[in-house]
């Protein structure tokens, strides 16, 4: 039923957008009861979160490259094209709308940043026991992953491989 419900969300996102459907058309698409969604779910915003989290953490899990550079540069173009993707800028925009609707949405983004700063401190724990010097998880948000999904969210310009590794540099300290 999660997998059927997911891929609902998806393409009901990718059709339509976010705010252009409730939790009946998402059931009706996946062949399954509303109630059942209620049920698992709550709401449509705890649903979504769902699929965000899902697809950036289960669907993309931490690479392990034996060097923490090599984990980041990995984990770093996985993530642009994890947002530059064809249902990528949709996705964006749903968890901005989902973070904005009151305390579901604060449940959601707590989740959210959870899921991600768990697999984020996963690959920094790594190279901390192989010795190396590593940031910490905010840091790697805030070098690298936010300058991304602005660029993507307000359409600045294209996540190249270029600029990835400029990140992942400026963040290790070298570029």
């Amino acid at each position: 039923m999660r997998a059927a419900v997911h891929r609902a969300v998806t393409e009901l996102i990718a059709e339509r957008g976010y705010g252009s459907f409730a939790v009946a058309d998402v059931a009706a698409r996946a062949e399954v009861a509303d109630s059942s969604v209620y049920r698992r779910w709550g709401n449509l915003e705890a649903l979504l979160m769902d699929v965000v989290v899902s697809r950036l953490t289960e669907e993309s899990p931490m690479p392990d490259t034996g060097t923490l550079e090599g984990d980041l540069r990995a984990y770093a173009a996985k993530a642009a094209a994890d947002v530059s993707g064809a249902d990528g800028l949709a996705l964006l925009r749903t968890v901005v709308t989902v973070l904005a609707a009151g305390e579901s949405g604060t449940e959601a983004r707590d989740r959210f940043l959870a899921a991600r700063s768990e697999q984020i401190e996963s690959m920094l724990d790594r190279a901390r026991a192989r010795g190396e010097s590593a940031p910490d998880v905010l840091e790697v948000v805030d070098v690298v992953l936010a300058p991304m999904y602005v660029r993507v969210l307000f359409g600045a310009q294209t996540l190249t491989a270029e600029y990835v590794d400029v990140l992942v540099r400026r963040l290790l300290r070298r570029g």
